[in-house]
């Protein structure tokens, strides 16, 4: 019992790897959009099941997608899973450069539940078409949906059946889809359910209808340039379900575009140009005498500097007159009034030096502080008047003169 309960069990485990393992290949075409959906069903199978019998199993899956043997996708595949309980969308156009070369994507299932994982791989093998690319391709800017939104084949459908009834070409295809965010826009504020919106990509083998020549008309291009609506007569067409922005429409006509040689590669910018081989200089190389330029560098700045201290020299020195030449280039009564001026100024301030004046009596003491006598005026010649400070404090007080100390009666001392 215990070996069939084993054997099946290992053969649940082999199923599961199996399947984990399992290859699935597809085959896009180039130059058409290549949509596949990350189905989260298809992956529930792989993982435990809830422990209760019956649950229904809404495990959150994350996906992660790779080329084999890289951290990354290839650069035309575009991936995204808005919610871990939404399904995830691998969407691109293959290049014409990947035809016949099989493109494996590994894809790594997590579930965030139990945190096992589930991988399988995804191998595109890119297959040709004839007339590649198609002639005229259109871009259209939607303004009402996000990628995710365009990618559902029901609405991708609605969008090309309308663009069919508007240009009326024999072959359509939706080349590309990318987001707006891919594109430098913003991501909307949540509020009145607000899009991202989408670019759309279709081609098409005849040439553009009427309708969508309109935009070009100088009075849709005066609208656009102010900001306002363009006016287009098919647009009532899209309305119902798609909000198309029409200024900016993009119409190419590939057979205009200038096509570069194929033999030389075409340079973008911030490359430089092609100017031949490199032509290093030749081992022998004449030596330099460098003796000259150093007599120019300090000869010519020494020959200034030298001029300049010349011709200062002689106006501080030769050119220096003297008190004596100057006494006798002036008039006698100049000098005399001079010097009478200049023995005015020194006798004032000598006599400022020897200024006098009486202290007021109010800042005189009259009594003693301490033996109570009266105390005879200050002369003021006995001070420097103008080094006195005019009102005395007990200190100057004790030095001007000596208090008379009690003696002991009976007692006297000289």
């Amino acid at each position: 019992m215990d070996s069939v309960i084993v054997l099946a069990w290992l053969s649940v485990v082999v199923t599961i790897l199996s399947r984990s393992h399992a290859d699935r290949n597809v085959y896009p075409s180039a130059g058409v959009l290549f949509v596949h959906v990350l189905e989260r069903e298809y992956f529930k199978g792989e993982f435990p099941p809830y422990p209760k019998p019956g649950d229904a199993s809404n495990d959150p899956i994350t996906f992660n997608t790779n080329l084999m043997g890289y951290p990354d996708r290839p650069g035309w595949l575009r991936y995204i899973q808005r919610t871990p309980h939404s399904d995830g969308v691998l969407y691109g156009s293959p290049p014409w450069e990947h035809v016949g070369k099989p493109t494996v994507i590994e894809i790594t299932a997590y579930n965030r539940r139990t945190f096992e994982t589930a991988r399988h791989n995804l191998i595109i093998n890119i297959m040709a078409i004839e007339d590649f690319p198609l002639q005229y391709q259109a871009e259209f800017f939607i303004k009402n949906m996000n990628v995710e939104e365009m990618l559902a084949s029901e609405v991708l459908g609605d969008f090309l059946g309308a663009v069919k009834n508007v240009w009326q070409p024999e072959r359509l295809n939706a080349v590309n889809i990318t987001s707006a965010l891919d594109r430098g826009g913003r991501v909307p504020l949540p509020i009145n359910n607000l899009k991202e919106g989408v670019y759309v990509m279709v081609g098409a083998d005849v040439q553009f209808s009427s309708c969508l020549r309109e935009v070009e008309t100088p009075q849709n291009q005066l609208r656009c340039s102010q900001e306002m609506e363009p006016i287009i007569s098919c647009d009532k067409k899209f309305q119902a379900q798609f909000h198309i922005d029409w200024c900016k429409i993009s119409l190419v006509d590939n057979k205009k575009v200038a096509t570069v040689p194929q033999d030389k590669p075409y340079l973008g910018p911030g490359v430089l140009a092609d100017i031949g081989e490199y032509d290093p200089p030749s081992e022998s190389l004449k030596s330099r005498d460098y003796f000259a330029d150093f007599l120019i560098t300090l000869a010519v700045p020494s020959a200034v500097a030298l001029v300049l201290f010349i011709i200062l020299g002689y106006s501080m020195c030769c050119r220096r007159e003297g008190v004596e030449k100057r006494n006798m280039q002036t008039p006698d009564i100049q000098l005399v009034h001079h010097s009478a001026i200049q023995k005015s100024t020194k006798e004032l301030r000598s006599m400022s030096k020897n200024r006098e004046i009486s202290w007021p009596l109010s800042t005189l003491p009259v009594f003693h502080p301490v033996s109570g006598e009266v105390v005879p005026p200050i002369h003021p010649d006995s001070y420097e008047t103008t080094s006195m400070p005019l009102m005395q404090t007990q200190t100057n007080l004790q030095n001007q003169m000596q208090i008379p100390q009690q003696q002991p009666p009976g007692k006297w001392y000289s």
